[in-house]
């Protein structure tokens, strides 16, 4: 195909017929080929394209920049911009090449396209090489979300579903198409419990797994949406509930869906109920007892003693009469020389 055509879709005219020819030429080809200018390429990319974003978005930090500079200048971003410019038709390869399908690869075209920027930053300087960088990649700002921060479709369907609670999707390869040279892969997205399937299909398994996530995070978002929020909390299996300061638990039946109102309590079983006591009778009630037990336990102490006061006196008197004959015979005998105002001897002792 005549190069004028891509160089009237990139925006420049080469001055050097030579630089294109060697940007477009896969090592397969020759030994003058583009690797080179894919190096210096690359490295102008980043700085573009990072300078488009610094100016874009001016309350985001460093972080977030990076990563999304890293989603803009990846391989996939290249080789879509390419197929846009329909770069495959103007790539010079080998004969291996062309016959397994390289013009289709997205590695071939993604480092073909840095090499191209490479080869206008020689032929015309980094200014020429800014604006049609800038002239590829502002369609795509414009559509860029900055909430995702540049995260594939992969990522943000696993922290979305993360968020949720929800167990991660299963990828699965549901068939191939096309020759081994220009295969096309479908891919089979499931979320088991929100029982979502979804297909994509890419260039390779990768890009049909990205296509097949989009589709279900867009799938999964729009089920959160429409489901009742009953549905999505699960019913507990008991109620409690409070009547009358009293807590009762009563299994719910099974397979039986709770009741949207209470119904009414069970009527409550008879029970006596303690008359409430002023707090000053219950003061009176106990200074009664504390009374009566101080009696009860003094007639018990004065009986106790009275009791021993007794049994002293019955023992001093069975001893005072044991002696008192043997104090009558002394006084008999001594009566004559005793004075007869003098006391007993039996009385003395006695007192």
């Amino acid at each position: 195909m005549d190069p004028l055509v891509l160089q009237n879709r990139l925006g420049h005219t080469f001055k050097d017929a030579t630089l294109l020819q060697q940007a477009l030429t896969h090592r397969s080809h020759s030994s003058l080929h583009n690797e080179r200018l894919e190096f210096l390429g690359d490295s102008i990319l980043n700085c573009v394209v990072a300078s488009l974003l610094f100016d874009r978005y001016s309350k985001i930090d460093e972080g977030d920049l990076s990563r999304l500079r890293a989603n803009l200048v990846k391989q996939q971003s290249l080789y879509e911009i390419a197929q846009r410019l329909d770069l495959s038709q103007f790539l010079r390869l080998g004969e291996g090449e062309l016959k397994s399908g390289g013009f289709r690869r997205p590695s071939i075209l993604a480092d073909t396209l840095e090499a191209l920027f490479g080869a206008i930053f020689l032929d015309a300087g980094f200014n020429a090489a800014r604006d049609v960088i800038r002239s590829l990649y502002i369609p795509i700002l414009d559509t860029v979300d900055p909430k995702t921060l540049g995260k594939d479709a992969k990522t943000l369907l696993q922290e979305y579903l993360q968020g949720k609670k929800i167990p991660l999707p299963q990828y699965n390869v549901v068939a191939t198409h096309g020759a081994a040279h220009n295969q096309e892969f479908e891919i089979e997205c499931l979320v088991p419990k929100l029982e979502i399937q979804v297909f994509g299909t890419g260039g390779s398994r990768r890009a049909g797994e990205q296509a097949a996530a989009k589709l279900a995070l867009e799938a999964v978002q729009a089920a959160l949406v429409k489901a009742p929020a009953s549905a999505r909390k699960p019913r507990t299996r008991t109620t409690q509930l409070k009547l009358a300061g009293i807590a009762t638990i009563q299994p719910d039946a099974p397979n039986e869906e709770l009741p949207l109102l209470a119904e009414p309590a069970a009527p409550k079983a008879e029970h006596k109920v303690e008359k409430p006591v002023s707090i000053k009778a219950a003061k009176t009630d106990a200074a009664k007892s504390d009374a009566k037990a101080d009696s009860k336990t003094d007639s018990k102490i004065d009986g106790k003693a009275e009791t021993k006061h007794d049994k002293t006196e019955a023992k001093s008197d069975s001893k005072s009469d044991h002696k008192a004959p043997l104090a009558a015979a002394d006084l008999n005998d001594n009566r004559s020389e005793a004075p007869a105002s003098a006391p007993p001897v039996t009385q003395s002792k006695t007192a």
